[in-house]
């Protein structure tokens, strides 16, 4: 079957959070949350090596939606319930429907860091991967040295399955990184 053609919410809760799909007019939300974090995500992620502006945040996020749609890339928007404040992205992505596998990758906003947030998210969309998506693995990859990273999928019950050693360029464009693949199978 065709992904396209899978029918499954684009949006579902946590005890805290909301977390759906993104939508055109999440670019301004987005572009605050990454500017209040910049210093934080220049460490470990690629996207926050370069300056945007608020309006190719807005392309980004409309790119995503159609992704979305499409059902090639399931980005997540992280809302806080009780005051509607964006607080972070998530996300299930290189997907592969045909097992279904699912990657997720995670940033949060800084001034939200420090409060479970994110560990319920990736507990929240692992529950939606596994029920609405029938997800049979899920895989969170991350830098050996980004502690806060690694401690969501070791919290979660996560299994380390490996840790690649020099398999990829790190952001700062000059050393290399070791990469740790965490995976949680279904009814693991």
């Amino acid at each position: 079957m065709n992904p396209i053609l899978l029918d499954f919410p684009d949006q579902f809760e946590t005890e805290r959070l909301l977390i759906r799909s993104p939508k055109p007019g999440d670019g301004k939300a987005v572009y605050q949350a990454i500017q209040a974090s910049k210093e934080e995500l220049k460490q470990w992620l690629s996207f926050a090596q370069k300056d945007q502006t608020e309006e190719e945040t807005e392309i980004n996020m409309r790119e995503a939606y159609v992704k979305f749609i499409k059902r090639e890339d399931l980005r997540l928007l992280l809302f806080n319930k009780q005051t509607g404040v964006l607080i972070g992205s998530s996300g299930l992505h290189q997907i592969n429907w045909d097992v279904p596998r699912f990657e997720i990758g995670y940033w949060l906003d800084t001034r939200y860091s420090g409060q479970g947030y994110m560990t319920e998210a990736v507990q929240g969309i692992c529950q939606f991967a596994f029920d609405a998506l029938g997800a049979n693995r899920i895989e969170i990859c991350c830098d050996e040295k980004n502690q806060k990273s690694r401690a969501i999928p070791e919290r979660l019950g996560f299994t380390l399955e490996g840790i690649f050693l020099k398999d990829s360029v790190a952001v700062n464009g000059n050393d290399l990184r070791d990469t740790c693949l965490f995976a949680k199978l279904r009814g693991a």
